[in-house]
């Protein structure tokens, strides 16, 4: 197994984050994983992506020009990313940050009114991990006992009273993640 994915979206939407958790994950399962973030100057507001590769085997490159699987926060990002999935890949969106939904007949697509959710659940903080769980739903790259373990090694540990928040929030995007 290997997945290539993009994530991306505006600075601020813990789009570095996402990435170096499921970075974190994989390495919690002995996969082979690569974490490149990518960001503009303004690291609130400004537009940020992070590539990450989940691989059983070893990983030749990190650098990608197609991806098995796209998350995309914001009209932007997706206009930029919906044409480099691959073909029969994934791409994922959150209905919030999108005007304008993904037109390709080819992949596969799901919305995640992350969003949303996050609002009903009174905690935006816990955006990023609803659309982490969302991607765990339709491509399990890791598990979520993975997820788990890799919070608690990646947070710091003032931060892990959050951890249970963080995974009632995963466990929320699994239930809203919903194919277009």
């Amino acid at each position: 197994m290997k997945k290539e994915i993009i994530i991306s979206g505006f600075g601020g939407q813990g789009v570095l984050s996402m990435g170096k958790i499921l970075a974190y994950s994989g390495l919690m399962e002995d996969k082979e994983i690569t974490w490149m973030p990518a960001y503009g100057p303004e690291q609130r507001g400004g537009t940020a992506n992070v590539t990450v590769i989940v691989s059983d085997d070893r990983i030749s490159s990190p650098i990608l020009s197609k991806y098995d699987v796209a998350i995309v926060l914001n009209q932007p990002s997706l206009d930029k990313f919906e044409p480099k999935v691959k073909p029969g890949g994934i791409l994922i969106y959150d209905g919030y940050g999108v005007i304008s939904p993904p037109k390709r007949k080819d992949i596969t697509v799901y919305r995640v009114n992350a969003m949303d959710k996050a609002a009903e659940m009174k905690n935006a903080k816990v955006f990023n991990m609803i659309v982490l769980g969302g991607l765990l739903k339709v491509c399990p790259v890791v598990s979520t006992d993975g997820l788990k373990k890799a919070l608690f090694k990646s947070l710091p540990e003032r931060h892990h009273g959050l951890i249970p928040l963080n995974m009632q929030a995963v466990e929320e995007g699994m239930k809203i993640i919903a194919q277009q």
